[in-house]
């Protein structure tokens, strides 16, 4: 059986009161040496969100993983200044079993993240 368990997110733009589409965004893991590998890329979707950053077929591993969000290109579209280019978010799996899922709170001049459901 495949694994279902996956990494998702979905990023509001508290500015706007809306979803935030097409921003880029990269998945990575901090390999044994410290260097990180990048598992994935897409850009949110009409909803700001994104499911398949996490290779279809490739078992979830415990480890440091790094979301990285390039919001620059989506606020110069707006013709909005922002002083945060891009937001990188770093967290830990332990559990295999469970799926991830990190909702991001934009605004261009400061972010919150959490684990969501």
């Amino acid at each position: 059986m495949a694994d279902v368990h996956r990494i998702s997110i979905h990023v509001l733009d508290q500015s706007q009161g809306r979803p935030a589409e097409g921003i880029p965004v990269t998945l990575e893991i901090r390999g044994l040496t410290g260097l990180w590998k990048e598992l994935g890329r897409g850009r949110t979707d009409v909803d700001g969100r994104s499911v398949d950053l996490y290779p279809a077929g490739l078992r979830m591993q415990t480890g440091t993983y790094r979301l990285t969000f390039d919001v620059a290109g989506y606020f110069r579209k707006r013709n909005m200044a922002t002083f945060f280019p891009e937001v990188a978010v770093v967290f830990a799996v332990q559990e295999v079993t469970q799926s991830y899922h990190i909702p991001l709170l934009l605004s261009p001049f400061g972010y919150s993240v959490y684990r969501g459901s």
